[in-house]
């Protein structure tokens, strides 16, 4: 999944720009933004914000035990 930033905890470190591989985050002001077109979905971004601005917004898990087969 593409990570998503969240611009009201973004400070512009540009921490997110120095590990993504294939450099598909660029600033925008003072702000991150992600070229999707780009993004090969690693997460580096994410696990390195030092503020947590980036996230993946993984699929909702549904237990087994919750799970309707018919």
């Amino acid at each position: 999944m593409i990570p998503v930033v969240e611009e009201d905890l973004c400070t512009g470190c540009g921490r997110c720009l120095e590990v993504c591989p294939p450099r598909a985050i660029y600033l925008e002001g003072e702000r991150a933004k992600i070229e999707e077109e780009f993004c090969e979905e690693c997460g580096l971004c994410a696990s390195h914000c030092p503020q947590g601005a980036i996230t993946i917004p993984w699929p909702h898990y549904v237990p087994h035990s919750e799970r309707i087969v018919p």
